[in-house]
């Protein structure tokens, strides 16, 4: 086969794996920035079935980084855009497009026939959702998420690995982190995630070792930096999950915390007392931050060490960037301790204040 001639010449794939990625079937979750490259890049490589789930148009702003999409797209389906593109890409696959919106009551249906999910969603609501029928119908995910100028990929509930609620445990309260409209994205950084989106999917495809799954690998554009972070496996996640399988999925609502979470300034924080800092970021990450005052609590294991904290004092919350040590306030929140702030802008903001 002529189209596929330079798989089939690899030792590790040949005519044995290109016959894999034919008799796969991937469902993809999003038709946007990350979406598009995940779904060139598959249907290029010979993924015999592609379902694309997304129920919104294509917008000029879009054309900035959805480069599956042109100007002749504008106001069609994004999956059904989609569709026809990839049908002139590689005809010989099958493509089906479903222009509606993902919800509890679609979901296990939608999921249900396929091998793969993958998640190329912007909103929380929907990665949670995706994550619970994903558990439910023993799907593994490959998730992608992007933010100004970071990414981050990781393969979620593979061969019994952690899944996207071990790693966020809580849902964050609606607006608490704003989205790609509201604060901007590199346009090529989607294209860096989806495509190793699109490698995990067929790394998982093709059993390949060495998938992303118990980590979670963070990419910054500007700096070229990698770092990837283990996932602990909450299992307790899971046995609630499986409890309803055999119910059907529940209607999934937001669920937002009681409490607001509440964010600080390194200005307004080097002008308290009586604090303590709690690093939340893993343990390999740089630069270090090494105060008498400050513990490390990587945020998979916060809901574990939650005897470690001071609750006499004011806790401030810190991570690379400022995304993580939110999750980590909610969670604070949860087990009653509310005297707590996310430090806005992460580690380099304090750095900074301090000079």
């Amino acid at each position: 086969m002529t189209r596929y001639s330079r798989h089939i010449v690899l030792q590790d794939i040949g005519q044995e794996g290109q016959n894999k990625l034919s008799q796969a079937k991937v469902l993809v979750i999003g038709a946007g920035g990350l979406g598009c490259p995940v779904l060139q890049y598959l249907a290029a490589a010979g993924v015999g079935t592609i379902r694309i789930v997304d129920f919104d148009v294509v917008d000029i702003s879009n054309l900035q980084r959805q480069i599956l999409f042109g100007t002749s797209s504008l106001g069609i389906n994004k999956a059904l855009a989609a569709k026809e593109r990839l049908e002139d890409l590689n005809s010989t696959i099958t493509i089906e497009a479903f222009p509606v919106q993902l919800t509890s009551k679609n979901a296990i249906k939608l999921f249900y026939d396929f091998d793969i999910i993958v998640d190329g969603t912007d909103n929380f609501a929907t990665r949670y959702l995706i994550n619970d029928a994903a558990i439910m119908c023993d799907k593994p995910i490959v998730y992608g998420a992007i933010y100004k100028f970071e990414g981050q990929v990781s393969v979620f509930n593979y061969n019994n690995g952690p899944s996207y609620r071990c790693l966020f445990p809580f849902m964050p309260n609606e607006g608490s982190v704003a989205n790609c409209s509201e604060v901007g994205v590199l346009g090529v950084l989607p294209g860096i995630i989806g495509t190793m989106m699109a490698n995990e999917v067929v790394k998982i495809i093709l059993g390949f070792e060495h998938v992303l799954s118990g980590k979670l690998l963070c990419y910054n554009s500007k700096t070229v930096e990698i770092t990837t972070l283990k996932i602990k496996k909450n299992q307790r996640e899971f046995d609630e999950l499986l409890k309803q399988k055999n119910k059907g999925i529940n209607e999934y609502k937001s669920e937002l915390c009681s409490t607001p979470i509440k964010e600080i300034s390194s200005k307004e924080v080097l002008l308290m007392d009586n604090i303590q800092f709690i690093d939340v970021r893993d343990i390999y990450e740089e630069p270090r931050f090494d105060l008498e005052t400050c513990i490390q609590i990587p945020l998979y294991e916060l809901e574990n060490r939650i005897e470690d904290i001071d609750t006499s004092k004011t806790s401030i919350v810190f991570c690379q960037s400022g995304m993580r040590s939110k999750f980590a306030v909610e969670i604070l929140n949860k087990h009653n301790i509310t005297n707590c702030y996310s430090l806005k802008g992460g580690l380099h903001s304090i750095i900074e204040a301090l000079k």
